[in-house]
C-alpha cells in the first residue's frame, strides 16, 4: 500500500478520502489542530509553519517515519517550498519544477507566458503602465492570490484609482471577461504529457470555489486544458479557468497547480486522478485517455462537520459514535 503525505490539508477531506479508496494509506499535515483533513486520514501530524526554517525537515522526518511514496499540496501556499527542496524527501513530489509553479502563483506572470505562446488571455497592465484608454469596466487583482481574495471591479477610473491605493496586495488590472465561465481539471504524468482534461461549467461558486457544476464534452475547451497544462509543463494535477464569449474565442483566466475545489466532480466523472497519482508514485507510465469521462455529471456541494474529543494526552480524536 502506497503512503500519502499531504500538506496543508486544511478541508479537503474529499481528496483525503478518495486517495484513501483508491487504495493509498494516508498521512495528513496542518499547522492548524482543527484542519478538518486531519481526522480523515489514517495518520495525521501538526507540522510547522511554512514560513518556519523547520518545515522541510519536519515533512522530511515523516516522510522517513511512514514511508511515504507521494507528496501532495492541497494549496498553493507551499509549493514553491516542496518544488525547490523536492531532492530532501525521498518521495514523489507531485509538482513540476519550482519555476513553473512560481510562474503559475503569480497570475501575471501567467498571463504573460500564455500571451507569448499564443493562447487567448484576458488583457492585463501592471499597476504602473496602464494606459490611458482603459477599456473599463475592469478587475483590479492580487498578483499572487487564492479564492477569490482581493479582486474588486472598477466600473471607471475614480473605482480603479480607490481600489488600486487601498487593496492590502500587490495587484494588476484586468479587463472584464465576457461569455460564459468554464473550468477544467487536468491530470499530467512526469513529463508534462496530459493524460486527460475534463471541462466543466461553473453553475454558482462561493468565495471562489465551484460549488455547482456540470462535466461537458466540449472538445474546443478538453483541447485547451491539455494545450495549456502541456505549454505550462504541468506535473500532476492543474486547474485551467476560462471564459468563452463565441466558439473559437476563449481567454484563460488562471492556472492552479492543484486539485481543484470541484475536485469530486471529475472524481465522480471517472478521472481516477488518485489511482493516476499512485501510478505515477509507483514508476509506471499511464497511457493518455484525454477527453474520455462521463459527460452531464452534476455536482452540487453541501457542509458537512467531524466532531473531536481530547484524549488523556490532550491530542484531538474523532468522535466516535
Amino acid at each position: 500500500m502506497s503512503a500519502v503525505l499531504f500538506t496543508c490539508a486544511g478541508q479537503r477531506v474529499d481528496i483525503v478520502t478518495a486517495f484513501g479508496r483508491a487504495g493509498a494509506e494516508t498521512i495528513a499535515a496542518d499547522v492548524n489542530p482543527l484542519a478538518p483533513a486531519l481526522y480523515a486520514a489514517d495518520r495525521h501530524f501538526l507540522a510547522p509553519r511554512i514560513d518556519d526554517p523547520d518545515y522541510v525537515h519536519a515533512l522530511a522526518a515523516a516522510v522517513a517515519e511512514h514511508d511515504v511514496e507521494l507528496i501532495v499540496p492541497l494549496t498553493d501556499l507551499d509549493m514553491t517550498i516542496l518544488a525547490e527542496h523536492r531532492h530532501a524527501f525521498g518521495a514523489l513530489v507531485l509538482l513540476p519544477d519550482a519555476e513553473v509553479a512560481e510562474r503559475t502563483n503569480d497570475k501575471y506572470a501567467t498571463h504573460l507566458f500564455l500571451e507569448e505562446r499564443g493562447i487567448g488571455s484576458p488583457a492585463a497592465w501592471l499597476a504602473g503602465e496602464l494606459p490611458s484608454d482603459l477599456p473599463y469596466p475592469v478587475l483590479v487583482k492580487a498578483q499572487r492570490g487564492f479564492g477569490s481574495r482581493n479582486i474588486f471591479r472598477a466600473e471607471d477610473r475614480k473605482d480603479l484609482e480607490f481600489f488600486l491605493a487601498r487593496t492590502p496586495a500587490e495587484s494588476f488590472v484586468q479587463e472584464v471577461c465576457a461569455g460564459e465561465e468554464f473550468s477544467m481539471d487536468v491530470f499530467c504524468d512526469l513529463e508534462a504529457r496530459c493524460l486527460n482534461s475534463i471541462p466543466r461549467t461553473m453553475i454558482e461558486s462561493k468565495g471562489g470555489e465551484s460549488i455547482k457544476g456540470m462535466t461537458i464534452a466540449d472538445d474546443e475547451l478538453i483541447a485547451l486544458g491539455r494545450d495549456v497544462a502541456e505549454a505550462l509543463r504541468v506535473v500532476g494535477p492543474a486547474t485551467v479557468q476560462c471564459f468563452r464569449s463565441e466558439p473559437g474565442n476563449c481567454k484563460v483566466t488562471d492556472v492552479n497547480l492543484r486539485f481543484g475545489g470541484a475536485f469530486p466532480l471529475p472524481l465522480a466523472a471517472g478521472s481516477d486522478y488518485p489511482a493516476l497519482a499512485l501510478a505515477l508514485a509507483r514508476g509506471e507510465r499511464p497511457e493518455p485517455r484525454v477527453g474520455e469521462f462521463r459527460e452531464g455529471v452534476v455536482m452540487t456541494r453541501f457542509f458537512s462537520e467531524t466532531s473531536l474529543v481530547r484524549g488523556g494526552d490532550g491530542s484531538l480524536t474523532r468522535l466516535s459514535h
